[in-house]
């Protein structure tokens, strides 16, 4: 089902570009922000009070337990200038995948050669329930099914939404994150230019999944926010991309998202970051999950030079559950830093957790997990496991599982393992005529498959699978 895109109006006023000069993330950029925004003053008080935080903050370093082992040496914050002037212009080779479903003759992601359901060899498009683009972080377009915005839903720019429903946005934003949380935090939320917004009403069932793509130019900035409301018994699926417009693109990414479920509700969440391999990314990602809701929520982390996401789950209510699935590929001198949380806050609540690490060349990715189970939580079932295939001697991967427990009747386990290619599965694939090649994109598909067979959305996999394959087939 396909709906026509609605561009979305400015969100700034008008200006005189002789005026504006190249702007910096300081006292002076920041008034300049505030002057061209047009929303209500409640949004212009918080920016103003996360600001506040901001210049009150050092950035963070060693010492602190969450970057410890994060090497921030290379990022310069006066690189990169605030996007006031809303520019969205972006050259049109950025990939869109994950609306993409592979039903002709191809490969799959080890290679092989594959024969798909329609014979004139091209690609089906997924059909959607509503879409969201942004470029830089500033929203260009909109489409929702009129069927479904009948019913109360909204996909929208979530600056156009902060005015046209203005207190709906103001009960949830930035409720789930704290701008205190380090520097990061508090510059996006005193700083998102734009983002996104899905609302759906009490016992409303969105039947196609919504598709947001976000476009990031070569050494531009995005700090869009991520909104999602689900309220009673509500059920819906986004798919949520990232990308570059070339492999090597530069750029620096500070993002908030916020997933917020009410009795009953069913959220399928993807994830899939493929900024430039020069991009910085930095976000805070939250979800809260009520009474007998459940989350399904799938992250694949391809791209950027540098990344530090802390993405946290709270389970706030009796019944809820959560899926959190993780797919890691590397390469280069790339270097992505996890730190997760799953937080059981209530009795009878059910998490569970497994990232998978791929790593080549002299990348780096640290996962640093936590199950907390608070006072009173009984009865809780958590689960987490982080799994590291190294596929060259000079990758490295830091795993540091941990739980805090303060019930007496849980059940919770945590396990990690690290690992290189076995070159006796190697021999036996080249014994039967495969290449070396071949033979480790194999390896490497069956070590994903576990995260593979817990995706439920054919186009997702094809996209994850497809992008595994074509940074594998470089190793030799």
């Amino acid at each position: 089902m396909t709906f026509a895109s609605t561009p979305h109006p400015t969100t700034t006023k008008p200006h005189d570009d002789t005026e504006l000069g190249v702007m910096s993330f300081d006292d002076n950029g920041f008034s300049r922000f505030i002057e061209r925004r047009t929303e209500p003053t409640w949004l212009t008080a918080r920016r103003k009070e996360a600001w506040a935080i901001y210049e009150s903050l050092d950035w963070p370093n060693p010492r602190d337990e969450n970057w410890m082992r994060s090497d921030l040496r290379g990022f310069r914050i006066a690189k990169f200038a605030p996007n006031i002037d809303e520019s969205v212009t972006i050259p049109s080779t950025t990939p869109v995948r994950l609306r993409t479903v592979t039903t002709a003759s191809g490969t799959d992601a080890a290679g092989t050669e594959v024969t798909g359901t329609h014979s004139n060899g091209t690609d089906t498009t997924l059909e959607v329930s509503g879409s969201l683009q942004s470029v830089n972080g500033i929203v260009i377009a909109e489409a929702l099914d009129p069927q479904l915005a009948a019913k109360g839903v909204i996909v929208g720019s979530l600056a156009r939404c902060a005015r046209d429903h203005s207190k709906l946005v103001e009960t949830h934003l930035h409720k789930t994150i704290n701008a205190s949380a380090d520097r990061f935090a508090a510059l996006q939320q005193a700083m998102w230019s734009d983002g996104y917004f899905i609302y759906v009403p009490k016992n409303v069932r969105v039947p196609l999944p919504i598709h947001i793509h976000a476009a990031m130019g070569d050494g531009q900035v995005d700090l869009s926010h991520t909104l999602i409301v689900l309220e009673d018994g509500a059920e819906a699926t986004v798919l949520f991309e990232s990308a570059s417009p070339s492999d090597q693109a530069n750029g620096f990414h500070c993002g908030g998202v916020e997933l917020i479920q009410r009795s009953g509700s069913h959220l399928r969440y993807v994830n899939l970051q493929d900024w430039g391999r020069n991009a910085w990314h930095f976000a805070h990602q939250r979800a809260s999950v009520g009474r007998d809701a459940s989350l399904q929520w799938t992250v694949a982390a391809m791209g950027s030079r540098f990344a530090q996401v802390d993405q946290r789950v709270e389970l706030v209510e009796p019944g809820a559950t959560s899926q959190v699935n993780g797919v890691m590929f590397t390469r280069d001198k790339q270097h992505l830093v996890y730190n997760t949380l799953q937080h059981h806050n209530a009795p009878h609540c059910r998490s569970d957790f497994l990232y998978k690490s791929v790593l080549q060349d002299r990348s780096r990715t640290v996962w640093r997990g936590m199950i907390k189970v608070s006072e009173g939580a009984q009865k809780t079932d958590g689960y987490q496991r982080n799994d590291n295939l190294m596929l060259s001697d000079t990758s490295r991967a830091d795993s540091i599982p941990g739980l805090e427990i303060n019930a007496d009747d849980v059940r919770c386990t945590h396990g990690s393992t690290s690992g290189r290619v076995d070159e006796e599965l190697i021999f036996y694939a080249q014994s039967r005529g495969f290449t070396r090649s071949e033979a480790v994109r194999m390896i490497v598909t069956g070590f994903f498959q576990q995260i593979f067979d817990r995706i439920t959305i054919e186009s997702v996999r094809d996209a994850l699978g497809a992008a595994i394959a074509r940074q594998v087939r470089q190793y030799e």
